[in-house]
């Protein structure tokens, strides 16, 4: 299936909502439809982009208007359109319902539109989005650990995998169509981003998805994959946990080590072109904090701004 902007059928019912080129804000998302009901998976990052999302799923959900949104996680490019999803409930687990209070769409808009230095860099990577209007809107129910839902004489399986990409993540598999939506527990051709960790819970998010019964996997960033889409992140994230702690161990400083695993990762067949490299930073950053709880990573901006200047962007 072509990786095309907007709507398409996985057959059985699924639907998956695909945003390339899969960088960051640019996500994916899911509708499940079942017997007079939908089950949508996520909505996008500013309103404007969900109301398009939401007119292209119009002719499906006419007939089976979205009675449940499920969250994820708690990044904003999963959530900050629940507001025009109306008279659904909205379910996520616990802990993503906790973080969806901390990075309100009003940060983001200060910082998109900051003066100097901090405003370049965050435009570098927001800047094509609109964060005014927005209105956070909760869930209204949470589970921790595993929620089955029916939705129109369907089973979708909820199963809690983080901590991992955030606090919270969630993935949705539907047995009948052999289908799971993993939100952000999947970039495809982009570099996994670990803000919560452990890696290890990451790595066994994508072994459980590994023994699953699949044919589809709807990444939350990238192109629809299969198990090689989930092994490929696997077998990343065990290789740089690995990397970190060889450096950790010897005593090497967090930067040094990610800019040293960086380089590692260039010379590299199965990893080498993945978009977005410089996420190795904060990958980099969470794992110490795994191995040394004492340890501080730096504060959001630097982080930002560390990812930049590995990818040869920095601000004038």
């Amino acid at each position: 299936m072509s990786y095309e902007k907007g709507l398409h059928e996985l057959g059985q019912q699924c639907f998956a909502y695909l945003q390339p080129d899969g960088s960051w804000g640019w996500s994916n998302a899911g509708l499940v439809v079942g017997d007079g009901a939908s089950l949508l998976v996520d909505t996008l990052f500013d309103l404007p982009l969900t109301a398009e999302m939401l007119a292209s799923m119009a002719p499906v959900t006419e007939a089976a208007p979205i009675g449940t949104l499920l969250n994820t996680h708690a990044n904003g490019d999963h959530c900050y359109g629940n507001q025009l999803v109306e008279g659904a409930e909205i379910i996520a687990s616990d802990a993503t319902a906790h973080e969806m209070t901390e990075v309100p769409p009003a940060m983001l808009h200060a910082l998109n539109t900051a003066p100097g230095e901090v405003g370049e860099l965050f435009r570098h990577f927001f800047g094509a989005f609109k964060f005014d209007g927005i209105e956070v809107t909760m869930p209204t129910r949470t589970f921790s650990g595993r929620l089955d839902v029916e939705v129109g004489g369907r089973v979708i399986e909820l199963i809690e995998v983080g901590p991992a990409h955030t606090r919270g993540d969630t993935i949705a598999y539907v047995p009948d169509a052999k289908t799971v939506y993993t939100g952000d527990i999947l970039f495809i051709g982009g570099t996994p981003i670990v803000w919560a960790g452990p890696l290890a819970n990451w790595v066994a998010a994508c072994d459980l998805m590994l023994g699953m019964d699949l044919d589809t996997v709807v990444p939350g960033h990238g192109p629809l994959t299969d198990k090689a889409g989930v092994a490929a992140v696997r077998d990343y994230l065990a290789f740089v946990d690995s990397a970190a702690h060889e450096r950790h161990a010897a005593g090497i400083d967090a930067w040094e080590a990610a800019r040293d695993i960086a380089r590692e990762i260039g010379a590299r067949d199965d990893f080498r072109g993945w978009s977005e490299f410089g996420r190795i930073a904060v990958n980099v950053d969470t794992a110490y904090r795994s191995y040394d709880p004492t340890y501080v990573a730096p504060n959001v901006v630097e982080q930002f701004r560390r990812m930049a200047e590995l990818e040869g962007f920095l601000p004038a």
